[in-house]
């Protein structure tokens, strides 16, 4: 598989943590995710809020394709988008040109009153 632009998001303790945007290549299988040196395996559906996790610490992670609207995280968090993704993220994925200079964005989250989607 070729390298993808994903939706990561560290869970820490907890339902929400640290979110990013980068590119991550894939294992032959698919089943194992490489991303900041970092080797992530699947939890294969059987997760909380959770679908990988890394092999070498067994911290886990929500890694997903990234959403058109920005609406990636499930709670509202802050989502940083890496150096090396940032234009094609924000041409390609988002369809928001104009935005290219912006390093990150505020995901309102799935789990909120205020609805779905973002603001910049």
């Amino acid at each position: 598989m070729k390298p993808r632009i994903m939706y990561i998001e560290y869970k820490g303790d907890g339902l929400a943590g640290s979110a990013r945007i980068g590119r991550v290549t894939f294992s032959k299988t698919g089943r194992t995710i490489y991303y900041d040196g970092r080797s992530l395996s699947s939890l294969s559906g059987t997760g909380y809020k959770a679908n990988y996790v890394d092999d070498e610490t067994g911290e886990k992670y929500w890694i997903s394709g990234p959403r058109q609207d920005g609406g990636d995280s499930l709670y509202p968090n802050t989502v940083e988008i890496d150096e090396d993704v940032r234009e094609e993220y924000w041409r390609e994925i988002r369809k928001q040109p104009e935005n290219a200079h912006l390093n990150s964005f505020q995901s309102r989250g799935k789990y909120t009153k205020r609805g779905r989607g973002s603001s910049q």
